[in-house]
């Protein structure tokens, strides 16, 4: 499932801002499995592109099975606990992404909107950063790296400090606004910026933590075995659907719900607000891989409990000492 979302992933990368065919164009072109016939078939170096995308399909079945053959004494546990940690990492670096990509954002855009940019950096790229496409290639989206990097050697939840950075940002906009008398779109957009990363953010850690609010009748009184069955049956029916629900529907198509803005980096009517639009839109795709990711682990940890293995239903405690937090 995991492997899946990730060659998905990067498929959508590879076909709506690199070209490439795809699976789907692939099988068409080779009329596999009842599909007609492209109007336009492929040309040779797009075949061999499609080809690779084709074989990634059998690849995760591949690699899937290799897994299972070399850690086959491995406990299910530890595998939930595994995909836990990979969530967290998700969160993490998103975290520090998103940080970065709003301060950087609204320090440009305080100092566009007051007509000091061309002073620090010239007309030219003050024109260049006045465009949404460049300012997200060449300043924003290098971010996520930045925070990739970060995340792997910080260990801690950090999202958690998004909700500090929300009422920092809600303070900032009453004192410029009944003191100074001063206001400015960015101001909002910071607030609501940081406010959707913290709850689309937090989602999967409050998973393993319970903190997700859980209004129930009967589980209370179930058995541990009863509770196991009902979020194994939950995560199948329920969660992992709704992940792939998000991802299907919003980005099979350049014209999608996520997609579409993304690829056209969609801003805000206001034009001196932040740049960011598109980026909040993105929020849903981490939202709903880094979910996808806590479910499976969810799961296993549950099929753990159903086959006798020792532990507790995702011990809180040892988690966030991997993540280095002790509470």
């Amino acid at each position: 499932m995991i492997g899946y979302v990730i060659v998905f992933i990067l498929n959508n990368y590879l076909i709506f801002f690199r070209g490439w065919p795809g699976p789907v164009n692939f099988l068409k072109h080779q009329q596999w499995l009842g599909f007609s016939p492209l109007r336009n078939p492929l040309e040779s170096a797009a075949l061999s592109l499609g080809w690779i995308q084709f074989l990634m399909l059998f690849g995760v079945l591949a690699i899937t099975a290799l897994w299972v053959f070399k850690t086959h004494q491995r406990q299910l546990r530890d595998d939930a606990k595994l995909w836990s940690y990979f969530a967290a990492y998700i969160i993490r670096t998103a975290f520090w992404a998103i940080l970065f990509i709003g301060l950087i954002d609204v320090i440009i855009s305080f100092l566009r909107v007051e007509n000091y940019l061309e002073i620090f950096v010239g007309d030219e790229l003050t024109k260049q950063l006045g465009r949404s496409s460049f300012r997200g290639t060449y300043v924003l989206y290098p971010m996520f790296i930045v925070g990739g990097i970060i995340a792997y050697f910080s260990k801690g939840l950090d999202f958690i400090w998004l909700a500090l950075l929300v009422v920092i940002a809600e303070f900032l906009i009453v004192i410029g606004r009944f003191i100074f008398s001063y206001e400015q779109a960015f101001m909002g957009d910071l607030v609501r910026f940081y406010y959707a990363a913290l709850f689309l953010f937090a989602s999967s850690y409050a998973l393993v933590s319970g903190g997700h609010v859980r209004v129930d009748v009967l589980y209370a009184s179930f058995s541990k075995r009863k509770k196991s069955i009902t979020n194994i049956v939950g995560c199948l029916i329920l969660g992992l659907p709704l992940c792939w629900t998000i991802l299907l529907t919003g980005m099979w198509t350049r014209g999608s719900s996520l997609n579409g803005p993304i690829l056209t980096f969609e801003g805000y009517q206001q034009g001196y607000g932040m740049y960011v639009k598109y980026i909040m839109v993105g929020f849903l795709i981490i939202y709903a891989v880094s979910m996808l990711v806590q479910f499976v682990g969810y799961m296993l940890d549950n099929i753990a409990n159903l086959h006798g293995e020792e532990g507790d239903t995702y011990p809180l405690k040892e988690i966030a000492e991997h993540e280095g937090r002790n509470d």
